[in-house]
């Protein structure tokens, strides 16, 4: 597949002297591709430098074709981008925001601009609610609108950072759903901390790690790497602290009085009378890549601020 986003060499150290990419090489080519990582990996730093919103110390990105740092427009013309914190003026409705924003994206015919936001809206699901005033939004629709207003000029590419923060199991699970449809005919960038914001439209994903890339494949081969390493082990109740300092622990299901816990083995010793399981999650195979690296759950578990 034809490479929309490229990165070659990328590299980025702040002036506090925080190395955020090391030698970054990547091609993202259509679909819905997650880039996972835990908190300082690089993954907003690496955002912000495709969005043309931060220049590279070194190397180079391109977006359909376009470098980033000389042909900052041309980029910014194929590019929507849904920050992690998207807000709208609270008093104007759903419409009247996706107007103005279409506007400033370059919709400046009337007739155009409002057959676009009619689209637009049909397809997040919120045709419905048209004329609502922002502030009656749920976060789940709020998070919907900020993807209509990266869609609305219809781009090549969507970026989307840390979606489903705050968003509840039901609009989680419906997020990802739109994803996976918008997949279809455009890349898509996912940035996350959170394995299940992928779902099952992901095909293509790499792991950042202190500012380099980990892992690069499908979430199957992703899979593939931590047979043997996550286990399960039943025991009693008042025994389960003892599993701490030997797993990382996924998963609890606690049943008269004894507890089956899930995890990953920490630096391979599993406890005795641990076993194997065959059905890998995702979630506990990125744990588990992650544990190989020195890395700990608690620490997977925050978000990305660089």
């Amino acid at each position: 597949m034809a490479a929309v986003i490229s990165a070659e060499g990328v590299g980025h150290v702040y002036k506090n002297g925080t190395v955020a990419l090391d030698d970054v090489n990547l091609e993202i080519g259509t679909g819905l591709f997650g880039l996972l990582g835990s908190n300082g990996a690089g993954k907003s730093t690496l955002m912000r430098t495709i969005c043309t919103l931060l220049v590279p110390g070194r190397g180079r990105v391109t977006v359909g074709g376009f470098d980033v740092v000389k042909d900052r427009r041309a980029v910014r013309g194929l590019l929507g981008y849904l920050p992690q914190h998207f807000s709208a003026w609270r008093l104007q409705t759903v419409t009247e925001v996706l107007d103005a924003l279409a506007s400033f994206s370059g919709l400046t015919d009337r007739t155009v601009r409002t057959r676009r936001i009619g689209e637009v809206l049909e397809s997040v699901g919120l045709a419905a609610v048209a004329h609502r005033r922002v502030k009656q939004l749920s976060g789940g629709m709020t998070r919907r609108l900020g993807v209509a207003q990266a869609l609305v000029h219809e781009p090549k590419v969507l970026v989307v950072d840390e979606p489903t923060v705050g968003l509840d199991p039901e609009e989680r699970l419906r997020f990802r759903q739109l994803m996976a449809e918008l997949g279809r005919d455009r890349a898509i960038v996912l940035s996350t901390h959170i394995v299940a914001d992928l779902g099952s439209g992901c095909s293509d994903l790499a792991l950042l790690d202190r500012g380099k890339v980990a892992f690069r494949g499908s979430p199957a081969e992703l899979v593939e790497r931590a047979a043997g390493k996550v286990v399960e082990i039943t025991v009693p109740e008042a025994a389960e602290g003892g599993l701490v300092n030997s797993l990382e622990i996924v998963s609890r299901r606690p049943a008269n009085g004894q507890v089956t816990v899930r995890g990953v083995a920490d630096k391979g010793a599993a406890p005795a009378g641990a076993r194997a399981v065959d059905d890998v999650t995702l979630e506990e195979a990125y744990l588990a890549f992650m544990v190989s690296r020195g890395r700990r759950a608690d620490e997977l578990a925050m978000s990305d601020s660089t």
